[in-house]
């Protein structure tokens, strides 16, 4: 009998090494964390009545590298994996059944046994700016004129700093960790004249009036799955991969896959700064645009590639390809 048929039956009732509920969910601590496990939650439910309510889920909250040091850039504490190697861990262990992840935190190479068994919709993938006190009024033909000229940006990302210094190599950036509200504070605090944010994650917090700036992704590319929630399992968990796959988005699975292949046909460091944003038009056709960058913004290189969603994956390696081909062998060592 599989665990899906037997999924209603008492918490006490176990069968092989199946599970019983409530089935366990690792995630994050951060407010935006949280919701995107209870959003995930809520889908599952509507598909799986048996895993409506309650006492289907217990959430474990799981302290990650990355949440308990913020104090540092996340390139001098080990950059890949620093929101996931606990939570891979407690899966390994059987602490957990399933995690929830903000997709672009996920490395682009699991660890053996996990797998990425869904991808949920992609929410608006755009970098948003959180614009303090001493700026002025946005102007969408220049979207940046707003900042004042030396003013000094909060990020964290290599990402976004170096494509904000290519366009305005005036203003100074300097490191801003924490959660979404706490960098929204220091923005308002006056600590930051603005600071990145992805507009996902505002939207999914209520926060989206905090956006001062959306950038449109041909004049900052986002990360590769920025805006996508993904679910890691075990990869003998066969029955929990099938009932997963029936809730995935096909169209957030081909851009992912797109998106991952190229990164990891880069293979770049923490400290490289990398973009990778793909979408499926309404033609059908998939288009995938690469970014590879100095820090400094004085080097920065983007590339385009399109197909067939079915071919996601070989586009995204032949577009990481053809970056490291073009890009100064210095840029990836």
């Amino acid at each position: 009998m599989s665990r899906l048929a037997t999924l209603d039956a008492p918490a006490s009732a176990r069968h092989g090494r199946g599970h019983a509920l409530p089935l366990r969910v690792g995630t994050r601590g951060s407010p935006l964390a949280l919701w995107q496990t209870r959003h995930f939650l809520s889908i599952i439910g509507g598909f799986c009545p048996v895993m409506k309510g309650a006492d289907a889920f217990a959430e474990h909250v799981i302290s990650t590298a990355g949440d308990r040091i913020q104090d540092r850039p996340l390139a001098d504490i080990g950059g890949k994996g620093l929101f996931a190697k606990e939570i891979h861990e407690a899966l390994l262990d059987g602490a957990i059944d399933f995690a929830v992840h903000s997709l672009k935190d996920l490395e682009t190479e699991l660890p053996p046994g996990i797998v990425l068994a869904c991808t949920l919709k992609r929410e608006d993938a755009r970098d948003a700016i959180v614009l303090g006190p001493v700026c002025g009024m946005p102007d969408r033909a220049d979207p940046l004129a707003c900042i004042p000229r030396g003013a000094l940006v909060g990020t964290a990302s290599v990402r976004r700093q170096s494509q904000i210094l290519h366009l305005r190599p005036d203003l100074r950036c300097e490191v801003i960790r924490g959660n979404v509200q706490t960098r929204l504070s220091r923005v308002r605090n006056g600590d930051f004249a603005a600071s990145f944010l992805a507009l996902a994650g505002l939207r999914r917090l209520g926060l989206e009036i905090e956006a001062g700036i959306v950038l449109d992704p041909g004049v900052m590319v986002p990360a590769a799955g920025q805006g996508i929630v993904g679910i890691t399992v075990r990869e003998s968990d066969e029955e929990l991969r099938d009932l997963l796959a029936a809730i995935e988005c096909p169209d957030a699975r081909a851009v992912s896959a797109a998106e991952r292949a190229m990164l990891g046909a880069l293979d770049g460091s923490c400290r490289t700064p990398i973009g990778g944003h793909a979408v499926v038009g309404r033609d059908g056709v998939l288009r995938l645009t690469g970014l590879i960058a100095r820090p400094d913004g004085s080097f920065l290189l983007k590339r385009e590639i399109e197909g067939a969603p079915a071919d996601a994956a070989r586009l995204g390696m032949a577009l990481g390809d053809r970056l490291r081909r073009e890009a100064p062998a210095d840029i990836l060592s």
